[in-house]
């Protein structure tokens, strides 16, 4: 029966359903997702990315392991050879005759690096390749008091990263960072060589000295050298 309660009840669950529906508008659900799509996205942050740091994973696979969207530094484009690298540090050790190369990558996609050495005007020694994640190489063999140049060169399908011509000549010496990619290497002489030469410094003078010595006392009597002639007391008048 219409007069019924539960009819009644159901009527009006019915009406004010229809009446929230009216109520809400295609215009108030535009309205929402604009709200929505105006919200700024969070910012980026940097990557945690060193182009000095020995065995740096590349940029790539850092945005990708990243929890949140970060910036790597620009790269040239990868059909262009590499920018020179930049010479770093350079750690001798004369005992060992070695040194630690340290450098930083360039803004360019890199492949793989190397080292060139040259002694004095020789000919290049080129050191073997390189992981791209490399930072640094170690030098060995190298002559007490010589001087060489060491070279960074990076390398990628385009090609590899210039050099200065002849070993890189009129560069300054590695005293600290420079901001090329070569650098002038004096290995200063052993500890036990610096001792040795005294010692034989000494030995040469006391050789010198005994030799005087005895021309004066012993061969110049024997070979006849003039004496002084001894003075003559002059008699009084």
């Amino acid at each position: 029966m219409l007069g019924s309660p539960c009819l009644l009840w159901l009527l009006a669950v019915t009406f004010s359903l229809v009446a929230r529906s009216q109520l809400l508008t295609p215009q108030d659900f535009k309205e929402e997702e604009e709200d929505e799509t105006l919200r700024p996205p969070l910012p980026a942050v940097l990557c945690d990315y060193d182009s000095c740091r020995h065995l740096q994973v590349p940029c790539k696979e850092l945005q990708r392991a990243a929890p949140r969207a970060c910036l790597c530094p620009g790269l040239s484009s990868p059909a262009q050879p590499p920018y020179p690298p930049r010479l770093g540090e350079v750690h001798v050790v004369a005992e060992t005759g070695s040194a630690v190369v340290h450098w930083c990558a360039p803004s360019s996609p890199v492949h793989q690096y190397w080292l060139l050495l040259w002694e004095g005007s020789g000919a290049a020694q080129k050191g073997p390749p390189l992981n791209s994640t490399a930072r640094r190489a170690e030098l060995k063999r190298l002559k007490p008091g010589g001087t060489y140049v060491v070279c960074v060169v990076a390398a990628n399908g385009a090609g590899e990263s210039s050099v200065p011509e002849a070993g890189g000549e009129g560069l300054d010496g590695v005293s600290g960072p420079t901001f090329g990619p070569c650098g002038r290497l004096a290995v200063p002489p052993r500890s036990l060589t610096l001792v040795h030469t005294a010692v034989g410094v000494g030995t040469v003078l006391v050789l010198l000295t005994c030799s005087a010595l005895v021309w004066h006392f012993c061969l110049r009597e024997r070979w006849g050298c003039p004496h002084r002639a001894a003075s003559l007391p002059t008699a009084g008048l």
